[in-house]
């Protein structure tokens, strides 16, 4: 009876009947997706020490997961309509979960690097087949607006939880578990998937751009490598070398899509100011949120010697404050337009991390760090809705869902990219530091080598030491925790230079106005 009134025929909902079991098969997958953005960072510290990860190769964990699924989520969304959205969500969740598994089986640092790319690699054709399920699910206005609504406050919210629950499973489990719980949710979403969600998929032109998918991929892989490699030097032939092959890899990625008669981004997409402005704001903020950020998680941990689940609620109210603003945004808009608070937003969020560059080795989480972080994310909450809406103005229908997707790619491109340069730059400022300010030197009758090599101790082991010993072990201690924050503090200052450039950007390039917007069903994956 509801589907005669509604007038929604089976064969274009095919899975009516069971709409909002759907719904929640797929609010389980996209919170799994949305909580490995961050449930790993509380977790790095000690997989790092765990695996023996250089301070300098630890970022691909962050950087290997967000370059896989960015670089590839235009590809996965054209195979989850071609396919068929049912079996690439199946095999999507299966290989996720799969991934999931070697990665918290990893005994080495590559392993868990290769582990981390495939969730990216399997994320890349899960997220855009789980909402376009949703998509063909949900298509009467109001109910389909009901559903977006709890697949978006998933994608704000997941965010946080991957904070707090990774911090849980840290501190009274493994950091392996931060990745094996992926395997018992990929399997009830698998066993609930195959009875209850109908297969569906897109007529018409079905062919792949596999020319573009590969170029991008490369161009973008060695373009990060590449800012990677920059921390030996920007002069050196390995880093000069691989950002080069970067770049014209992705210029005739650029070539190869405006010549074919099925490209995986349509270049009409890219060449609007509105929109061109909209996915530069996107990759920085994916910059901020998934490098710069991972600072903030070694510093929580390493020098204020928080538990993993302390920083995680430390770290919540970034998150808080993106939520509170994308509400107030999302109000704000019909009446004010996009402009303001895209201009607005990146100065905001420049501002918090300009104050988290303030830190230092005893200074208090209360007056150093939550202004920052609170300021950072009111500023990306104010930038995130409007930049998500301007980015499918004028978009036609048929390229709507490659416009959407390439917000959430560059998103996490941009973390990808931000994670090696903030890498870079966090290795080259302590490299500096422990240069231009020695170590303490050891007083006499006790070998250096002897004291270097003991781990930290407690507070009941330092006081036993007699006083010279103790000021020395304290000294050095202080020392390296110095090098450290002198690392972190740079790396938040290129991101607040980075994120306040945007402001200009969006002022000189943005032109939409309250009447060109609406708010948009397609959530950005915030994690």
């Amino acid at each position: 009876m509801d589907q005669q009134l509604d007038g929604h025929a089976p064969a274009a909902n095919p899975n009516y009947e069971r709409r909002w079991l759907v719904l929640c098969i797929v609010a389980i997958t996209q919170l799994t997706i949305v909580l490995d953005g961050t449930i790993v960072n509380i977790a790095l510290p000690q997989a790092q020490l765990d695996l023996g990860i250089s301070d300098g190769a630890r970022a691909w964990v962050i950087t290997a997961y967000a370059l896989a699924f960015g670089a590839l989520l235009l590809l996965g969304g054209r195979i989850a309509d071609y396919w068929g959205r049912k079996r690439s969500f199946i095999v999507g969740m299966a290989g996720f979960a799969v991934a999931s598994a070697v990665g918290g089986l990893a005994q080495e640092g590559w392993q868990l690097f290769v582990a981390r790319a495939g969730q990216g690699v399997f994320a890349a054709l899960l997220a855009p087949a789980a909402l376009a399920i949703l998509t063909v699910t949900f298509t009467e206005p109001k109910e389909r607006a009901k559903a977006f609504g709890v697949f978006g406050a998933i994608a704000g919210g997941g965010a946080a939880v991957g904070l707090l629950l990774g911090g849980v499973l840290t501190e009274y489990a493994n950091w392996r578990w931060c990745l094996l719980v992926n395997i018992p949710v990929a399997v009830f979403a698998i066993a609930a998937a195959v009875p209850f969600v109908n297969e569906s998929k897109a007529e018409g032109n079905t062919r792949y751009d596999l020319p573009g998918a590969i170029l991008v991929a490369l161009g973008l892989a060695s373009l990060v490598y590449g800012f990677t490699e920059a921390e030996d030097g920007w002069a050196t032939v390995s880093t000069i070398s691989f950002i080069a092959i970067g770049l014209l890899l992705l210029a005739a990625f650029v070539v190869v899509e405006a010549k074919s008669d099925h490209p995986l981004l349509p270049l009409s997409v890219l060449l609007d100011r509105d929109r061109g402005a909209a996915y530069i704001g996107s990759a920085v903020i994916g910059a901020a949120l998934l490098g710069g950020t991972l600072y903030l998680t070694f510093y929580f941990q390493i020098v204020l010697e928080m538990s993993p689940v302390v920083a995680g609620v430390a770290s919540l109210p970034m998150t808080a404050g993106i939520l509170v603003t994308a509400a107030v945004a999302s109000a704000l808009m019909p009446r004010i337009g996009p402009k303001p608070m895209m201009a607005v937003g990146p100065l905001v969020s420049a501002i918090g991390l300009a104050l988290l560059t303030q830190i230092g080795v005893h200074t208090s989480y209360w007056t150093h760090v939550l202004p920052g972080v609170v300021l950072l994310g009111l500023g990306l909450g104010l930038l995130m809705v409007p930049m998500q809406n301007v980015a499918l103005i004028g978009v036609p229908d048929h390229d709507a869902g490659a416009a959407s997707a390439q917000i959430n790619a560059t998103l996490q491109v941009g973390g990808a990219l931000g994670a090696a340069v903030f890498t870079t730059v966090y290795t080259s400022s302590k490299s500096s530091y422990l240069a231009d300010n020695p170590a303490p030197t050891p007083p006499a009758g006790v070998p250096a080598e002897a004291l270097a090599t003991q781990e930290i101790p407690s507070d009941e082991v330092l006081a036993s030491l007699p006083e010279p010993i103790r000021e020395f072990v304290t000294a050095t201690i202080d020392h390296a925790f110095s090098a450290e924050v002198s690392g972190y503090a740079w790396a938040f200052g290129t991101a607040a230079i980075m994120v306040a450039l945007v402001s200009p950007v969006v002022v000189l390039l943005v032109r939409a106005k309250k009447d060109d917007v609406k708010v948009s069903d397609t959530p950005v994956h915030i994690g």
